[in-house]
């Protein structure tokens, strides 16, 4: 989104100018501002047009594959893809960011009757693509450069090993050579029973309408992952979820609430008390009103607690 000096973004036309880098990265570090710079790695519908021979095909090996909103997505084993996308995020360490977020670092989903075309003699296990990209990106911008290196993943593949396989994103590998780790764990985008008839089930507790309950899915989805990660020697990611602060509207009535502040200190709760530090929110619309947040040195009222019993789904407060 700024103009870019990698040759086969000038060459192919693929940077447009929407701010000025090195102005607004100024300005951040004048204000303390930690600066990370997230990179769309395999859902590239720009370069998929552009080098169709580096996209994903269907089972009939040319026509270009396309997911359910048009978009092409490129192909995770191809090693050429992996240098376009390290290349894009050497230039942003460049100009100065100061951490790599590589975002859709996985394998479509197609569906599971849909068989699609990555070549010949590919590996079986897609995480192999995900995690061979991983450590170069890591090796040349981190050991190369000083820079951290960090991966947004599903939030389901905390619960479910067979997600994690189809998409690449296999927990107790994806995080082993990279710095951070950032499940989108979004209560929205879990089932819930209007969808399946039945909800679901993370770490062991049924959320029929996961929307409602943003303490305990985040708590749980975080549990699971820590005990998960427990047994895995030399893991070197460190865990930085996405929260979520918007309102999934979109949801049959009943299963969805308005998100702000209650809901975002809910689920900043159950980060800390899950163990960990750090997280991110996301709304597509970047509204995050100061008023969700505490000042430094600020300490939080004690509204909500959380439920005495986090093994069961005692009702929460539902926030403002």
């Amino acid at each position: 989104n700024y103009p870019s000096e990698v040759p086969m973004v000038k060459e192919l036309g693929l940077s447009k100018k929407l701010y000025d880098v090195d102005e607004v990265i100024r300005k951040f570090h004048d204000n303390g501002i930690y600066v990370i710079g997230r990179i769309v790695c395999f859902k590239d519908n720009n370069l998929a047009k552009k080098r169709p021979d580096l996209a994903v095909k269907k089972a009939d090996k040319t026509t270009l594959w396309k997911d359910n909103s048009g978009f092409l997505w490129l192909n995770p084993y191809n090693e050429e893809v992996w240098k376009f996308n390290i290349d894009i995020a050497r230039e942003a360490v460049e100009k100065g960011f100061d951490e790599i977020q590589f975002d859709y670092v996985r394998f479509p989903t197609p569906g599971l009757k849909v068989q699609l075309y990555y070549g010949e003699n590919v590996p079986e296990r897609k995480s192999e693509a995900i995690n061979g990209f991983l450590a170069m990106a890591q090796e040349e911008i981190y050991e190369g450069m000083g820079v951290k290196v960090s991966a947004d993943i599903y939030a389901i593949v905390c619960e479910s090993i067979f997600d994690g396989e189809l998409i690449g994103q296999e927990l107790e590998l994806v995080g082993k050579d990279i710095d951070y780790i950032s499940p989108m764990i979004y209560p929205s985008h879990y089932s819930n029973k209007a969808q399946n008839g039945k909800g679901q089930i993370i770490n062991g507790v049924l959320f029929e309408a996961p929307d409602l309950k943003p303490y305990e899915v985040v708590y749980h989805t975080l549990i699971k992952a820590k005990n998960r990660l427990s047994s895995v020697e030399g893991y070197r990611a460190k865990m930085r979820p996405y929260l979520q602060a918007f309102t999934a509207n979109w949801l049959r009535d009943g299963y969805w609430q308005t998100y702000g502040k209650g809901q975002v200190r809910q689920q900043i709760r159950a980060v800390y008390d899950a163990g960990y530090e750090e997280w991110i929110l996301w709304d597509p619309n970047n509204r995050y009103p100061e008023s969700w947040f505490l000042k430094e040195g600020e300490v939080e009222a004690a509204e909500y607690e959380g439920p005495e019993n986090k093994e069961d789904e005692a009702a929460v407060n539902e926030g403002e």
